[in-house]
């Protein structure tokens, strides 16, 4: 009877542990469902920048006119000539621009710099040119490779790097609790390089997502990988277990969906397009768009972007290793009092016993 009043609390406190554990799968489910839903499912113009190209007062009004009708969908200008249009379209500055010609209207892309966004233009200014009698031909100043028709594939490249990042904390974190700070910093160096090797190689010799400047592409893979590593095991001295959990929000359900990998900020909604602003995700994917794409066109400050991310990781490990020493610390002086304690009690036994 005993034996069984002991065993029912263990049952208890197992099963209080199992679901304490179970919070954090949990609120990972419902993070990812808000995260991916919320910026996927319903991908919609805000304020996607397009261009009606043309001088005279005709262009004018049938870019104000597109403007009216779409409202806060689109952001419409007036571009004066082609050339100008091809530029403002390598520099990420629209999404499309439309030509007006009575007998060819032209609408002009980048789908390098988003497929979705292209696809878009092309939706709304496909029934300005049938009004015009003319079918509309779209011409691609900047496509991706054949090997990546969609251009997506650098979205993919992002999640296959980050993965082997923030999974490779939680090893650092368990495996490697019983190393000192330096040691597990100096692990994160070796393990970023072998992930951006990794990812050097899929983009390039495995899937051919880089016909040049590959060594361009492993350095970011490298600066990207190494920021999620130094801010994981930062901040796992003081998070201990939920540290997958916040790794997870961070350089996934904030991260991929703000990459711009699939959707622009101008399909999504204003806080994930505010986001990919300034998140590493788009840093990478943005950076390595930029790089092999559109000439380098704003790679500096993609580029310092993830540089801004290593250096809060950085500082993240700085922090951590003065608290751990500063625990170590208060480890040595609570057993120092303890034996201080132990040989006066000691003490105080032999002089009674005297």
């Amino acid at each position: 009877m005993s034996a069984t009043a002991e065993a029912a609390p263990r049952t208890r406190d197992v099963l209080r542990h199992v679901l304490l554990h179970l919070v954090t799968p949990l609120l990972m489910c419902l993070g990812m469902g808000l995260a991916y839903m919320g910026a996927f499912v319903t991908p919609e113009p805000n304020d996607m920048p397009v261009a009606v190209v043309g001088s005279g007062a005709q262009a004018k009004v049938l870019a104000q006119t597109v403007e009216d009708k779409a409202g806060d969908a689109l952001d419409v200008r007036t571009l004066p000539d082609r050339e100008h249009a091809v530029d403002a379209l390598k520099s990420l500055d629209i999404a499309g621009a439309f030509v007006p010609d009575a007998r060819t209207p032209e609408l002009i892309v980048a789908s390098a710099g988003s497929d979705m966004s292209a696809l878009a233009a092309q939706k709304i200014f496909t029934p300005i040119a049938a009004k015009q009698g003319a079918p509309l031909k779209v011409t691609d100043v900047a496509a991706p490779v054949a090997d990546d028709p969609t251009g997506q594939g650098l979205f993919f490249l992002l999640v296959a790097v980050s993965i082997g990042s923030y999974a490779s904390v939680a090893v650092l974190g368990a495996a490697g609790a019983g190393l000192r700070i330096r040691a597990r910093a100096g692990l994160v160096v070796g393990v970023s390089f072998a992930v951006s090797l990794i990812g050097a190689a899929l983009a390039g010799p495995i899937f051919h997502l880089a016909h040049h400047g590959l060594w361009g592409v492993w350095a970011m893979c490298w600066l990207y990988s190494a920021g999620v590593l130094f801010i994981g095991v930062g901040l796992h001295t003081f998070l201990k277990r939920w540290t997958t959990l916040t790794m997870m929000v961070l350089f996934v359900m904030l991260n991929f969906t703000t990459s711009g990998g699939l959707f622009r900020p101008e399909l999504q909604n204003g806080f994930f397009g505010s986001l990919h602003a300034f998140w590493n995700g788009a840093g990478f994917v943005e950076g390595v768009r930029s790089h092999l794409y559109f000439g380098g066109h704003d790679l500096g400050s993609h580029v310092w972007t993830l540089a801004g991310w290593l250096a809060l990781g950085l500082l993240l490990v700085a922090v951590a290793g003065l608290w751990e020493r500063r625990g170590r610390g208060a480890a040595r002086v609570a057993a120092s009092r303890a034996a201080e304690e132990a040989e006066q009690e000691e003490e105080m036994e032999e002089s009674v016993g005297v």
